[in-house]
């Protein structure tokens, strides 16, 4: 029976994407090239950050220091996923930024897939939006890590509850 496990989970800190949005918006506010263009960042419940301004370039503009205030809190620009610019009332221009909140069914499918590939002696399961992986032996677990950070599964993964009976 497997005595060591650890979870592979995506999930972005919405306590430091709020705190993001707020430097980025007093940055925003006293920023020349930025004033008077309408510019906003709300946060939309836990899965999105809609930016708002008055062209598309300013709305470059906006999200990029909404990118550069999101690196300094550590918060991952991969788990991000950009939606289309459409036009917004008063002839401004919106996007909408998903946040990657747990691990797609697909991208969890292709981690076991890898983990039972490597022909390591350990268990991968999906559990929800996670995937457990479990072992007898740590070091095996430490390999099974080093070879999903190699892979690039186009989102952002972190290892966590790793636990030993």
């Amino acid at each position: 029976m497997p005595d060591n496990s650890f979870d592979i989970v995506s999930k972005i800190d919405l306590q430091e994407v709020s705190n993001a949005i707020q430097q980025a918006l007093k940055e925003i506010h006293t920023r020349f090239d930025l004033k008077d263009s309408h510019s906003d960042i709300q946060l939309e419940g836990k899965e999105a950050i809609v930016l708002t301004s008055q062209d598309d370039y300013k709305l470059k503009a906006v999200n990029d220091v909404l990118q550069q205030r999101l690196v300094k809190r550590g918060v991952p620009l991969k788990g991000l996923n950009y939606g289309a610019i459409e036009q917004a009332a008063n002839s401004t221009v919106r996007q909408r930024i998903a946040m990657q909140q747990g691990i797609p069914i697909e991208k969890a499918r292709e981690i076991v897939k890898l983990i039972k590939d490597s022909k390591k002696k350990a268990q991968a399961s999906i559990q929800g939006d996670t995937v457990r992986v479990s072992s007898r032996d740590r070091d095996t677990l430490q390999q099974i890590i080093a070879l999903v950070k190699q892979k690039d599964f186009g989102i952002d993964m972190q290892f966590t509850n790793y636990r030993t009976q």
